[in-house]
């Protein structure tokens, strides 16, 4: 094919499952939906009903095969989060609340200001914890509480 070169991975993410977004650029232009799912590895994500593509499925013996229309995955880039208030594409910043609390603000030339609430869906484990990552939590709370323990009766 060609040489291509090596996309760097975004370290920090704005755009997390569940959000509300509109796609700027490419042929769904103007089109919102919903994330479904992050690729952080290819800085892609999937969006509900987005950047529909027919995927040619071969034949086997659990599946009868045939054309299966599918979502891709769209670059991050080509993406903007939705104004809660205005429901017009804008930025994303951080701040600080008065308590301490980090939250998502909007910004940019139509964006209101308010902030972006973190999505419900994120509160739900796509993956069950296994046993040895239970027991591994376990351990680490115990021996912190011992630790703490010790330490105050000490003085």
């Amino acid at each position: 094919m060609g040489w291509k070169a090596v996309q760097e991975v975004f370290k920090h993410w704005k755009i997390l499952r569940g959000d509300k977004v509109m796609i700027v650029v490419g042929k769904d232009k103007g089109q919102t939906g919903t994330v479904t799912r992050v690729i952080r590895k290819d800085n892609h994500i999937i969006i509900e009903g987005r950047n529909l593509v027919k995927k040619h499925i071969k034949r086997t013996e659990g599946n009868p095969g045939g054309i299966v229309t599918m979502e891709a995955p769209i670059h991050v880039s080509n993406v903007q989060h939705i104004d809660p208030v205005t429901g017009s594409p804008c930025r994303v910043t951080y701040r600080f609340l008065e308590d301490g609390t980090k939250v998502r603000v909007t910004a940019g030339k139509l964006a209101s200001g308010s902030i972006i609430p973190r999505p419900e869906i994120l509160k739900l484990r796509k993956k069950p914890r296994s046993a040895e990552g239970i027991a591994r939590q376990l351990i680490c709370f115990y021996a912190s509480s011992i630790k703490a323990e010790s330490f105050d009766s000490t003085f």
